[in-house]
């Protein structure tokens, strides 16, 4: 059964205005001191109004929803004390009223002074997956693999329809948002672990991106751990949905690992192909068609039960089937959270957005 790790990204917000709140140094000091939490665990985002979560390893799905929890009420907790509250969403809901600045770290000030727009719009929050992979050409096997699925996960995982407090149109304004960075998206086809290797050096030698963590990639090879690391979901309104994420990716990695070692042969669209899949799938989440490896508009629910069909063997393998399956069903029935954002915006207002999501952060 293979490990896993995630990061959670959140805003900081005043809990009167929704108006973003510029006080992650403090925030993460406060929290970093509580007895339950290590100060590596909470960490500094590229803006002052976003904070990051880190867990340990895991082995159980019931670990990391352990971690997750603690690492929200130590942050929440701690932005209390500061006069805000997390939300756990991909975007902002009210509009920028004054800019966030950027957090006072050279890499940082590097990337501002290299897209000061970009930098400045930045304000985007995700859930990063780390499953565990010790043979690095098989990670890369898993990456070529994985693709196909990438946008699926990220219909699923919707959460940021709202920017400068309208609607967008889209499900997933975030993954939007990244796609405008030099090296994004989805990753191309390597042929293997050197071309991999090559090509990032060939990138990093133009001077477009500063170091590799600017492979924007939705999915990529972690450079300081041994795992394929799937970034293309939105942060999660509760913990338990980003529980079933993490079950879905691992069943997806491991399911890779599995069939590249079994030598069996795997889809490779094009991709132009694979770009229009990603913004299908970013603007309709599952309110409409996504576009299947083969180029045909299908049903978004049908494309989730194909996804959880694939991953069926590894969830049974790890034991996570039930929990999984059962929290992909509530999906199905209650919608994203981009869904749930919208009925909130249609029954009250940005207000009432921002509330529900103040709420849904604080449960489980």
């Amino acid at each position: 059964m293979a490990t896993v790790g995630v990061e959670e990204e959140y805003l900081l917000a005043d809990p009167v205005t929704g108006q973003l709140a510029a006080r992650a140094e403090k925030v993460r000091a406060a929290a970093g001191v509580r007895p339950f939490v290590t100060a590596r665990e909470i960490q500094p985002e590229l803006l002052q109004a976003q904070v990051e979560v880190a867990t340990p390893v895991c082995h159980t799905l019931e670990e990391v929803g352990g971690h997750l929890l603690r690492l929200r009420h130590a942050v929440a907790g701690a932005a209390e004390e500061h006069g805000c509250r997390i939300m756990p969403s991909g975007t902002p809901v009210a509009r920028v009223v004054t800019p966030v600045p950027v957090t006072e770290q050279s890499r940082y000030r590097a990337m501002q002074r290299q897209a000061p727009q970009l930098v400045a719009e930045q304000l985007v929050n995700g859930m990063h997956v780390h499953v565990g992979v010790a043979d690095r050409s098989l990670r890369v096997e898993a990456l070529n693999r994985l693709r196909v699925w990438l946008p699926t996960l990220t219909a699923m995982s919707a959460n940021s329809p709202l920017w400068e407090g309208q609607d967008t149109g889209f499900a997933s304004w975030r993954t939007i948002v990244f796609s405008r960075w030099p090296v994004s998206g989805v990753p191309p086809y390597f042929a293997g672990e050197a071309d991999y290797d090559r090509r990032v050096r060939t990138l990093l030698s133009t001077g477009v991106i500063n170091d590799t963590g600017q492979l924007y990639w939705q999915a990529r090879l972690s450079e300081r751990y041994p795992t394929v690391e799937v970034r293309c979901l939105d942060i999660q309104l509760r913990t338990d949905d980003a529980v079933m994420f993490t079950g879905l990716v691992r069943g997806v990695v491991a399911t890779a690992v599995a069939e590249a070692e079994a030598g069996r042969p795997f889809e490779d669209p094009s991709p132009e192909l694979m770009r229009a899949a990603m913004w299908q799938a970013a603007r309709h989440g599952l309110g409409g068609d996504l576009i299947d490896p083969s180029g045909r508009r299908v049903r978004a629910r049908d494309m989730v039960r194909r996804l959880l069909d694939h991953v069926t063997p590894s969830l049974e393998a790890a034991g996570d089937t039930r929990q999984v399956n059962s929290l992909v069903q509530r999906l199905l029935w209650q919608g994203t959270g981009a869904d749930r954002q919208r009925r909130a915006l249609a029954e009250g207002g940005p207000g009432a957005v921002t509330d529900m999501i103040f709420e849904a952060g604080s449960m489980p």
